[in-house]
């Protein structure tokens, strides 16, 4: 595990812009960020489960959950591993009969699972070096430049940190700058998604 570091979601948001969803993943020791383009369905499963929604029947990830409970698998925690040609790549580490298996998963199936499962996240050091973003970083100029681009929860705002809703807004305005930067590339590998979803 030297390799990663742990992360938790700060906040799910959309660009009024372009209408397309991002999860903030925040590092949990350190001020530094990591967004990823995720699909509308996958933002809503996250944040449903974050404000403990209830929904009368299971969807596709409290039924993945309910598979691995049934088959007596006990999901250890996720991971955003890898970034290649614009595109997150996730895992799902899960224990089963003595044997660590590590599951091939895109970074939003991932996320909405370990939110259900209340399971760490970790991202890759290399991912986090590579595409992590520093507040502190001339980042902040960067978007007072640019015409103003706010950004807002898909319903409402999800925060896992100790800080208030004012004081996150303020630090994560500046991610107005990277959604432009972005726009090339996000997770999904559903290109015939009639574009609802960036590759992440």
């Amino acid at each position: 595990m030297a390799d990663m570091v742990e992360v938790v979601i700060d906040s799910i948001r959309v660009s009024l812009m372009s209408q397309q969803r991002l999860v903030i993943l925040r590092e949990s020791n350190a001020d530094r960020y990591l967004v990823i383009w995720i699909g509308l369905y996958e933002a809503e499963a996250i944040t449903m489960a974050m404000q403990g929604v209830e929904v009368a029947r299971p969807l596709t990830w409290d039924l993945l959950k309910n598979v691995f409970s049934n088959l007596n698998a006990r999901i250890v925690r996720v991971e955003v591993v890898e970034l290649r040609d614009d595109t997150f790549f996730g895992s799902i580490v899960v224990e089963a009969n003595g044997r660590v298996l590590e599951i091939d998963s895109r970074p939003s199936d991932a996320l909405a699972l370990a939110v259900r499962a209340h399971v760490p996240i970790y991202v890759a050091r290399s991912v986090m070096a590579s595409a992590g973003i520093t507040p502190e970083d001339d980042l902040q100029q960067k978007a007072a430049q640019l015409p103003s681009a706010p950004l807002t929860s898909p319903s409402a705002e999800v925060h896992t940190g100790s800080e208030g809703k004012e004081e996150g807004e303020d630090r994560l305005s500046i991610f107005e700058d990277f959604l432009d930067q972005l726009n090339k590339g996000g997770e999904d590998d559903d290109a015939d998604a009639d574009n609802e979803e960036k590759k992440d």
